[in-house]
């Protein structure tokens, strides 16, 4: 008798829960066949995208998780388990996580913003966060610069997006902003053309934006000129320089002044 009614009892285990056991089954393969061609058109989008490779391969790892955890939850909730308090425990872990992360979260998300709209690439001279330097890496949480005087530069990726950026390299030329000072006594005519030749004789100085020489300001001792030619990207320190130190010569060999400040000393008898 004993035998029986646990021959009986499993046989209605079986008749109440194999249902629901080969539901379960059917759920879980044919959710991960949707998942596999779901992440593999997700895959491919990205890849048409052009995400940066890092980028891609996180977001595919972590989107696949997410599938694959409310996929567990669905088979489990097939098969009677209560879930509502297992999704509960993994919200509250998940604030609680998100809370003790959230400055590296703002990092994150900052460097998905970056890789995803591209502000700047690697290669790129960037001025961000009081800082100018060459990208020279772009990390989940962090961008590399190496910074003009070959420094390494690590800014946080949530501030480097929030913040303003100004990339020199995308339009691939740049203007040189220069001011020259001359005595008022000098031509004003003379002047300009000793710094227009300047420019036009420099061989990185682009004919095209045309170079331009003008009055900016009169200042209390000079007549201030506003030198401004333009230059490839890469050959701006170059003009910088040279541009700088061919206008005093220049100007030294024409006899035009440049004023500098003097002290006068005034004795008084007793």
């Amino acid at each position: 008798m004993e035998t029986q009614k646990w021959i009986d009892e499993g046989y209605n285990l079986i008749i109440e829960f194999a249902p629901k056991v080969l539901a379960a089954i059917l759920i879980w393969i044919i959710g991960s066949w949707i998942i596999k061609m779901t992440m593999r058109g997700i895959k491919k989008a990205m890849t048409k995208a052009n995400y940066d490779d890092s980028l891609k391969k996180f977001l595919l790892n972590l989107i696949s998780w997410i599938f694959k955890i409310v996929l567990i939850l669905v088979v489990l909730g097939t098969v009677g388990v209560e879930t509502t308090s297992f999704a509960a425990v993994l919200a509250a872990a998940g604030l609680a996580v998100g809370m003790a992360l959230q400055g590296s979260l703002g990092n994150f998300a900052g460097g998905v913003l970056i890789m995803i709209f591209k502000p700047f690439k690697i290669g790129d001279l960037i001025e961000a966060q009081g800082e100018i330097g060459v990208v020279k890496e772009i990390e989940i949480f962090t961008t590399k610069l190496t910074g003009l005087s070959n420094k390494e530069i690590i800014i946080p990726n949530g501030a480097l997006s929030n913040g303003n950026i100004i990339n020199y390299t995308t339009e691939g030329t740049r203007r040189v902003d220069l001011v020259f000072g001359v005595s008022y006594d000098a031509d004003i005519k003379q002047t300009k053309e000793v710094l227009m030749n300047v420019l036009t004789s420099h061989p990185k100085v682009l004919k095209e934006p045309d170079p331009a020489v003008t009055v900016i300001e009169l200042a209390d001792s000079s007549v201030n000129f506003a030198v401004r030619p333009w230059c490839k990207t890469e050959h701006y320190w170059d003009v910088y320089f040279d541009v700088t130190e061919n206008a005093k010569e220049a100007l030294d060999t024409a006899g035009i002044e440049i004023p500098y400040p003097h002290s006068v000393e005034i004795q008084k008898k007793a």
